[in-house]
């Protein structure tokens, strides 16, 4: 195996990223395509919003959460079987919920088996990618990441022409046959560092025996989780999270709301997409240019202001304009995190650092969408809850600003031994 991947005319490592690409595009499609399914289980179970968008929250949770063990487990064993399962994973709880006769069924197959299936995949692929590069790490971490994009993009308006065609019980059980098919093809792709098959990262030529790393060892899970970086990227992702998720949740069922249309609101769940997949491309080349650390903390203040945006809007314009906008920061958001990581803690223990560093998102992501519902039930509103969710990403890009930059924080570390 070593030797034919040592050959390849093409660096392994693109096709590392292309198999990260397709597991993150064929986990976030089914994760991101709840909102096509909101108004059906509403319906289908008499089931108020906050009920119903606990079924998505359980499912964001899980997948940030279990990053960490994810990627403890792809940091021995390698990313291939861990992304592999954790897609069939996926299958098997669409087929669950597929045949689903109360809203608790739902919650343990799409909540629960997505939930596990996308958080055992997508951290190990992440973090598979960031191990082949460094010099060109921004520009494969994005690309990789655009998946994520992509998914959204095409799985709400996929499930919602199915649904309308097939109903939703039939399109989960769509869904978790191309879930396998991505299973099969980005398993075959994902592969271990290149040092396991004597290459180096960015198609360098590989180092001379007895000469020192390409990529420094950096700080296991034990080191980082001590260090003041550590949870600074934890707190400011941990504030942020509470309002990311909302509009991936109650953006359609929003849109229907003020008189547009349910069809109106899948529409904009794509433009989320598609602002997304932009902003990974967009903003993983300004980190080049304007580092790493601030890039990340715009990310921050632009989703928090597109959200005071969003609390002002009862027009099909400025929802788009939304839209596509915060879908751009949370793009952004996503590729930076785990380069931000291996600027600081090195990629020794990456998979896990970065699961870790996620499992804030996922406390966010499990109280922030439920709140939102909640709080419509009893306000008869969104409004109170999206300029909370603002305050929260100010409060985040604030905490990502008083961090040190990462090459000065290493080298005052270094200096300190």
């Amino acid at each position: 195996m070593s030797v034919s991947v040592g050959q390849a005319r093409v660096f392994p490592g693109w096709w590392v990223v292309a198999g990260a690409f397709l597991c993150m595009m064929t986990g976030f499609a089914v994760a991101y395509s709840f909102a096509a399914f909101f108004g059906a289980l509403e319906t289908e179970f008499a089931a108020r919003r906050g009920e119903t968008s606990l079924v998505f929250s359980i499912c964001a949770f899980l997948y940030f959460t279990l990053g960490l063990p994810g990627g403890l487990i792809a940091d021995r064993v390698g990313p291939r079987p861990v992304v592999f399962g954790g897609l069939l994973l996926i299958a098997a709880g669409l087929v669950l919920a597929a045949g689903a006769t109360s809203l608790w069924q739902v919650y343990l197959g799409y909540g629960i088996g997505a939930g596990v299936g996308v958080g055992l995949s997508y951290v190990p692929s992440v973090a598979a990618v960031q191990r082949w590069f460094v010099r060109k790490r921004g520009v494969a971490v994005g690309l990789a990441v655009a998946g994520i994009g992509v998914g959204t993009l095409i799985g709400a308006p996929l499930a919602h022409e199915l649904i309308a065609r097939v109903g939703w019980r039939q399109t989960y059980l769509v869904l978790a046959g191309l879930t396998v098919l991505g299973a099969i093809a980005s398993g075959f792709l994902v592969r271990r560092p290149p040092e396991f098959y004597g290459l180096a990262p960015d198609g360098d030529p590989p180092a001379p025996a007895g000469a020192p790393p390409v990529i420094p060892p950096g700080l296991t899970l034990r080191a980082a989780v001590r260090t003041g970086p550590f949870w600074g990227i934890y707190g400011g992702a941990l504030l942020m999270s509470f309002g990311l998720f909302v509009p991936f949740v109650h953006l359609a069922p929003y849109a229907a709301d003020i008189g547009l249309g349910e069809s109106f609101g899948v529409l904009l769940i794509v433009l989320l997409g598609v602002g997304s997949t932009v902003g990974r491309f967009m903003f993983s080349s300004l980190t080049n240019r304007f580092g790493r650390r601030l890039s990340f903390a715009c990310m921050y203040l632009g989703a928090g202001l597109m959200m005071v945006l969003w609390s002002q809007s009862s027009s099909a314009p400025a929802l788009i304009v939304f839209a596509l906008l915060f879908g751009a920061f949370y793009g952004g958001f996503v590729a930076i995190a785990p380069s931000l990581a291996a600027d600081y803690f090195g990629g020794r223990a990456l998979g896990s650092v970065i699961g870790a560093l996620y499992s804030g998102v996922g406390i966010g992501a499990l109280l922030g969408s439920p709140a939102a519902g909640y709080a419509y039930d009893f306000f008869g509103s969104y409004a109170g809850a999206i300029l909370a969710g603002a305050a929260l990403c100010v409060v985040s890009f604030v905490v990502t600003l008083l961090m040190p930059e990462p090459t000065h924080w290493l080298q005052a570390r270094s200096r300190s031994r």
